[in-house]
């Protein structure tokens, strides 16, 4: 599925089965809910925290799928076409960024 396609499949089941979108706020609210939740496994499974018994049954990949799902309703709310946004922020950051990371010592 093309970004494109998710964005049109989102806006169909939004408008059908979820009845209609929140609103703007209300959506900033569940992205950043959504995010915390990816960020919650990424430092149990990959950082120093443990999970508790009620997370042994986390899908990072499902949590993913919720951010880009809050996300794709905040764009199409917006009239923002992610493939055009995706495709100008990589080129502004091929731009700016052609030797730096080429240079971070850090990376070698």
């Amino acid at each position: 599925m093309t970004i494109k396609e998710a964005q049109e499949v989102i806006d169909k089941w939004i408008n059908t089965t979820g009845v209609r979108y929140f609103n703007e706020l209300t959506n900033t609210a569940i992205l950043m809910e959504e995010v915390g939740e990816v960020a919650r496994i990424m430092a149990r499974k990959y950082g120093e925290q443990s999970f508790k018994k009620s997370d042994e049954e986390v899908n990072l990949a499902d949590e993913m799928a919720d951010v880009m799902f809050v996300l794709i309703c905040l764009a199409n709310q917006t009239g923002i076409d992610l493939t055009e946004a995706l495709e100008k922020n990589l080129e502004k950051k091929s731009i700016r960024d052609a030797d730096r990371h080429k240079q971070n010592e850090k990376l070698k």
